[in-house]
């Protein structure tokens, strides 16, 4: 039998942009299966495993976590869903040989924009990090002992100005910035 510590990273997901339940319902459900039943599902397949030899569970979550996020809702909840499930799964883990830890990255030099339906060139590069650059710091994080790390000074600005507000006055704003900058940006 393999020996050694195991680490999980579930970095499985996508997301959509537009007004509910558009693009597609069929897509939006499916999110939910990827971004949610598929961690949690193959979290506790492997679990007793982990549990039995030690290691880690990475899950990546996002800044859209820390508020309500319209014209991104369903993945927003999916990301929120991950994020507060793997703090409690740590809490589950102290004292055990595992641990779990939240990745909340924000806007990253990847293909999900465009998967999710926007034009390319629609995310200013000033306002993305690079996939190496989120690794680095989520191992750095891992590596501390850390159960949560947001990669960025700036996703770190936003998402404890979000995080304080009252989840109605977030909604309102995310809604504003986000019909703004994300919706005349889909994909026709």
């Amino acid at each position: 039998m393999p020996v050694g510590r195991i680490l999980l990273i579930n970095n499985s997901g996508f997301g959509s942009f537009g007004r509910f339940p558009e693009p597609n319902l069929a897509r939006e459900l499916e999110m939910i299966e990827v971004n949610v039943r598929a961690v949690v599902h193959l979290t506790g397949r492997l679990l007793p495993l982990l549990r039995a030899r030690g290691g880690a569970i990475m899950n990546i979550a996002s800044v859209m976590a820390f508020q309500p996020t319209p014209f991104a809702a369903t993945y927003g909840a999916t990301k929120a869903f991950l994020l507060h499930w793997t703090l409690a799964l740590n809490e589950e883990l102290r004292g055990s040989p595992v641990r779990a830890m939240a990745v909340c990255p924000g806007t990253t030099t990847t293909d999900f924009f465009r998967q999710a339906g926007l034009k390319d060139g629609s995310i200013a590069p000033s306002l993305s990090m690079s996939p190496d650059a989120v690794a680095e710091i989520a191992w750095r994080a891992l590596a501390a002992g850390r159960s949560q790390v947001v990669p960025g000074w700036k996703n770190k600005m936003y998402t404890a100005i979000a995080a304080a507000l009252p989840k109605p006055w977030a909604a309102w704003i995310s809604a504003k910035v986000l019909a703004r900058f994300r919706l005349n940006q889909a994909a026709p």
